[in-house]
């Protein structure tokens, strides 16, 4: 991780975010980070939007109270607690491969008559 002092920063920034590689580049303001410049080449958009919502951010933090409680499920107390008591949404499964579809050729008959 770099740290620029804004007031310091002699490139545009654009330029900055060129050079990245796997690194991120911290911007400071009176030795306070005020932004950052980070490569997104293995980040989806869903990620990025969460990663600075203030609810989901309360919900991480409450989880990570709760473990340091030690107030935590193992994966079968979870199976326990509920139980699969229906069958899944088809929708939210994945799609199948399918077959190709098999086409029969009609041939024509003339009648005669």
């Amino acid at each position: 991780m770099r740290t620029i002092k804004l007031s310091q920063a002699s490139r545009p920034l654009a330029e900055y975010a060129a050079d990245l590689r796997n690194e991120i580049v911290v911007l400071t303001s009176g030795n306070k980070a005020v932004a950052a410049i980070v490569p997104l080449k293995e980040t989806d958009r869903e990620s990025l939007a969460l990663s600075g919502h203030p609810e989901f951010l309360q919900l991480v933090e409450r989880s990570r109270a709760e473990f340091r409680e030690g107030r935590t499920l193992s994966l079968e107390e979870m199976k326990q607690a509920f139980p699969a008591e229906r069958s899944p949404n088809r929708r939210l499964q994945p799609a199948k491969a399918r077959q190709p579809a098999v086409t029969k050729r009609r041939s024509r008959k003339r009648l005669r008559g």
